[in-house]
């Protein structure tokens, strides 16, 4: 996603600026010219002169060609040491990108309606789920039995987005 990839990079060199941070020499893309373009544009706005050189991949997504600041095709020896760690790179980034995105799911996955009663952290809900066994065992107690865990106003939260839940899930 170019316009998530372009806030990243704002941010990044927005706070290097702002800390006076050394700034590289060269920024080099996985995405091809689109990607290198829209870096580019994110520098341009922060009057940054900075070379953006971008990382191609073939139909096979194999790495093909490393595309220089106009956006121009570099010819590099397949063979050689230099392409070899560009794809080593791109395999990299490309295996970084690939695990973030699993955690992002594991944790869409394992999210509760715990998670959102205010006032209910890790610790209570850890507290909750020790003293009460299950998700289930906490929807069947009553305000007064949740209030011995936790602060009774907390409880009152937890039963009313528990109850809220149980109505929406039986409206359906």
């Amino acid at each position: 996603d170019v316009a998530s990839m372009q806030e990243v990079v704002y941010r990044r060199y927005f706070r290097m600026l702002q800390e006076g941070s050394v700034l590289p020499d060269l920024i080099l893309a996985d995405g091809g010219s689109l990607q290198q373009n829209a870096i580019k544009d994110v520098l341009k706005s922060l009057n940054l002169e900075i070379i953006v050189c971008a990382l191609v991949k073939d139909d096979r997504h194999q790495t093909a060609q490393l595309l220089d600041e106009e956006g121009e095709p570099i010819n590099i020896l397949k063979e050689s040491p230099l392409f070899s760690l560009l794809a080593q790179m791109q395999d990299e980034v490309h295996r970084y990108a690939i695990s973030y995105h699993r955690l992002l799911r594991s944790k869409a996955q394992t999210k509760s309606i715990l998670d959102e009663v205010e006032g209910l952290g890790e610790v209570r809900k850890k507290k909750l789920l020790r003293h009460f066994g299950s998700l289930k065992g906490i929807r069947e107690s009553s305000v007064e039995e949740l209030s011995k865990i936790i602060p009774y106003d907390v409880a009152l939260r937890v039963k009313e987005a528990l109850d809220l839940e149980k109505k929406e899930i039986n409206n359906d």
